[in-house]
């Protein structure tokens, strides 16, 4: 890409204070766009924030916003095949993927390229599909953080009314026979989805924001997923089912799930939470899959544990509490 890399700003949602977007090359030379924030002030560290599937970097400016307020620096970005970074297919709205192994270089890029400017400790966190690849990373070596907090991590995909097997199979038949390309289930217009419909969050307000931003600049707009997309989904959650592919990461991890959620599977995440050395657990009450932007008591009970996470990381032997929920 020739053009400046920018930033949406809408009324509604407009861009932090000392933000700045850029690009940066990924895995076989794509074009990638992240975006780093500063607080007023010495930062405490960094958080590096990967959003979920479908999620650009803009949908994100309220957790920015939380998490300068908390004093850290933030970078975050748009995986490859959404927001304003390089598409998988000349259809934009075709949310596709070939592996996981591209997004994990990607991801390592993302931190090379941002290494010198952002200070350290660094913590990791991640929703949905963000959460998975930088849990995935951590557990194929990536070494360079201090602690994990995940929002309703992709471990484990609800495939709906396809068996888990079945989804499988198909997924890894039809994308080896030159499907890869074609939706799983009909196309869709993101734009026009509703509140009632995406039962994402109870937060109206927050859905409508998204919409708004979307529609100012229908480029960072992504639709339904594509059958090599579901290949790369299993397969990365199938790596990290592998017993040994966690047990030996030896920073704390925390993963927040929704009670509510129906993309991604809980029992999943509690089961590798269960598996990591210091791995922790909590499901926030009446949630539905998108935490960051649910209605404010819900955000609260994942910030807390956040903020305990944190705590116990930079202040050795804090407390943590069993339950956000409790």
């Amino acid at each position: 890409m020739t053009e400046p890399a920018y930033l949406v700003s809408i009324p509604e949602a407009p861009v932090p204070d000392h933000g700045k977007a850029e690009w940066f090359r990924g895995a076989e030379g794509a074009t990638l766009r992240a975006a780093s924030f500063f607080p007023e002030g010495p930062a405490r560290g960094t958080v590096v924030l990967s959003p979920g599937r479908t999620e650009p970097i803009e949908k994100y400016f309220e957790v920015v916003e939380d998490l300068l307020a908390r004093g850290f620096a933030v970078l975050t970005h748009d995986w490859r095949g959404q927001g304003l970074s390089t598409r998988g297919l000349p259809d934009r709205l075709k949310g596709h993927a070939r592996g996981y192994q591209p997004f994990l270089k990607d991801y390592r890029a993302l931190l090379a390229a941002f290494e010198a400017r952002m200070p350290k400790p660094w913590i990791a966190m991640g929703h949905s599909m963000g959460g998975c690849l930088t849990l995935l990373a951590l557990a194929k070596g990536e070494g360079r953080f201090s602690a994990c907090v995940l929002s309703a991590p992709m471990l484990g995909v609800n495939t709906g009314g396809i068996p888990p097997l079945a989804a499988t199979a198909l997924s890894w038949t039809l994308s080896r026979l030159g499907f890869a390309g074609r939706y799983v289930s009909a196309a869709y217009d993101p734009l026009s989805t509703t509140f009632e419909a995406d039962k994402l969050t109870h937060d109206r307000a927050r859905h409508d924001r998204y919409r708004a931003q979307l529609k100012a600049d229908p480029r960072i707009a992504l639709g339904g997923v594509t059958w090599g997309w579901l290949d790369f989904a299993v397969s990365a959650c199938a790596s990290l089912a592998r017993r040994g592919s966690v047990e030996g990461l030896d920073i704390p991890v925390t993963i927040v799930a929704a009670e509510l959620d129906d993309r991604v599977l809980n029992p999943a995440s509690k089961a590798i939470a269960d598996r990591l050395p210091q791995g922790r657990y909590a499901e926030v009450p009446g949630a539905f899959h998108e935490i960051l932007i649910e209605t404010d008591p819900r955000r609260a009970m994942f910030w807390k544990a956040f903020d305990e996470t944190v705590a116990a990381t930079m202040n050795a032997g804090a407390p943590i509490s069993p339950s956000v929920g409790g």
